[in-house]
């Protein structure tokens, strides 16, 4: 699995979606970079680690990752890179100092008692798109993901560019993530949570609501909730209001007890972390 290390600082760990690769991260990264040492993962089958064999499974490549990468890290996932860091903070909290979810929540798809999330044929429409025109289909995400953006056509030509950058990931790695989101289900779980948590929504979202991650944040201790006025992507419409809420939320946890957070098996102390709610300014 392709890793990449910037920066210097508290480990963080940063994990993209579905179909994309850490290069997504470009507006962000930088941003990030100056507090902290970023580990930048191309999840197997994605990106440079397109040639990764492994079976698509959130909670493998979990482990995996945390495997790869130091103790007490700090982990930011988006969309279906969120599904994996919450399943590390979940199955192996000794590895996670604190975490948060951009635009992503324990179950993507609408039920009687979730209607908080996305009709189910709106994952199927896309699997039967990527079967006749992988291209096509594709672009179809990406403009969905910037739906409520501004500068959505800019952005989307610019992330056009970014996302074939690194090549395209095999046809069954797409459609086996397709059915790891169409099948998790980890809400019973949230309240498990043992670190602080902060949940980072887009107001524009067409496809993980405000709603959705709000809730987990009042199921998780320590949970908290951030809105961005933006689409699916915040860290490409917002990248300064996203870190900003990152190194607030950072800024909060508790200290840890080893000062060279970079040496693996790093523990932390138990302080408190409050509940919390805040909205982001709406960029002009």
């Amino acid at each position: 699995m392709h890793i990449e290390t910037v920066g210097a600082g508290p480990d963080l760990v940063l994990i993209h979606g579905w179909a994309m690769h850490g290069g997504i991260f470009a507006p962000l990264t930088p941003l990030l970079a100056e507090r902290f040492r970023v580990h930048l993962v191309d999840l197997p089958g994605h990106g440079f680690s397109r040639d990764d064999a492994a079976v698509v499974d959130a909670r493998d490549w979990a482990a995996r990752i945390a495997a790869a990468t130091p103790q007490r890290a700090l982990w930011v996932g988006w969309s279906m890179g969120g599904l994996v860091a919450l399943h590390a903070a979940l199955d192996a909290p000794e590895h996670v100092r604190g975490l948060v979810e951009i635009a992503e929540s324990p179950r993507l798809l609408s039920a009687p008692d979730w209607p908080h999330a996305v009709a189910p044929n709106v994952l199927t429409e896309f699997g039967t798109g990527l079967q006749r025109d992988y291209c096509r289909a594709i672009e179809r995400f990406l403009a969905l993901e910037l739906i409520g953006s501004a500068n959505a056509q800019s952005m989307l030509r610019d992330l056009k560019a970014r996302v074939f950058e690194r090549g395209e990931p095999p046809m069954r790695v797409l459609v086996d993530g397709l059915r790891v989101l169409e099948t998790s289900d980890l809400r019973a779980r949230i309240a498990e949570l043992r670190m602080p948590s902060l949940w980072i929504a887009g107001r524009r979202d067409r496809l993980i609501s405000s709603e959705a991650m709000r809730w987990s944040s009042q199921q998780s201790a320590g949970g908290e909730f951030v809105e961005i006025d933006s689409g699916h992507a915040p860290f490409l419409s917002h990248p300064q209001e996203v870190a900003e809420a990152i190194f607030d939320f950072a800024d909060r946890l508790p200290a840890l007890t080893v000062p060279d957070s970079n040496q693996p098996g790093s523990t932390d102390s138990t302080l408190p972390h409050e509940a919390h709610e805040s909205r982001a300014p709406a960029r002009a």
